[in-house]
C-alpha cells in the first residue's frame, strides 16, 4: 500500500519539464538532478515532495524525447508513483524498468494536496481528502514483481530471467 501527497500536473508533461534540456551536464550527478526534477512545470516541486508523495498528471504524461533518467529522478526525490490519465509508451517502459509505478487511471477525482492511498495489487485509489474512490487495471504480477526489486536491471541480478 502506498500512501502519500498529490501533486498535481496538467496534461502533456514532457520529459523536458521533468528533466529540463539545460541541465543535460547533471546527468552523471543524479542527485542534483533530482534536485531540479519538474522544475519547469512547478519551480517549487522539488522543495515541497517528500517521500511517498506522488505525481498526478493529465493527459500524455512523459510525452517527448526517451530521457531514462526522466523516471529515475522523479524516483530519486521520493515520489512513490505516478499517476496520469495517459502516459507515453517509452515513458511507461522506462519509469517501470526504473522501479516507478505509473497508473492509470481518472486523476480528475483527484486535487493537488489531496492525500491517497493506493492498492498497486488491487487496482484501487482512495482519496482520503474528498473520500472518493478511483480504479485502475492492476498491475500485472510479472511486472508487480520488476517494481517490489527496485526496476528490472535489480530484478535481473537477482533472479536472472522472468516469465511474463
Amino acid at each position: 500500500m502506498l500512501k502519500g501527497k498529490a501533486f498535481k500536473f496538467g496534461d502533456n508533461i514532457s520529459t523536458d519539464h521533468i528533466v529540463p534540456g539545460r541541465l543535460a551536464h547533471l546527468r552523471s550527478n543524479l542527485p542534483e538532478l533530482a534536485k531540479h526534477v519538474l522544475e519547469d512545470a512547478d519551480p517549487d516541486f522539488a522543495g515541497k515532495v517528500k517521500p511517498g508523495d506522488f505525481v498526478v498528471g493529465g493527459s500524455n504524461f512523459g510525452l517527448g524525447s526517451s530521457r531514462e533518467h526522466a523516471p529515475l529522478v522523479i524516483k530519486m526525490a521520493g515520489v512513490s508513483a505516478v499517476l496520469a490519465k495517459s502516459v507515453a509508451r517509452i515513458f511507461f517502459r522506462n519509469a517501470i524498468n526504473r522501479g516507478l509505478p505509473v497508473l492509470i487511471c481518472d486523476t480528475d477525482k483527484i486535487k493537488d494536496g489531496d492525500e491517497l492511498e493506493v492498492d498497486m495489487a488491487g487496482g484501487k485509489i482512495k482519496n482520503l481528502t474528498r473520500g472518493k474512490e478511483i480504479t485502475f487495471k492492476p498491475i500485472p504480477e510479472f511486472m508487480l514483481n520488476i517494481l517490489n526489486e527496485g526496476g528490472l536491471v535489480p530484478y535481473i541480478t537477482k533472479y536472472g530471467d522472468f516469465k511474463a
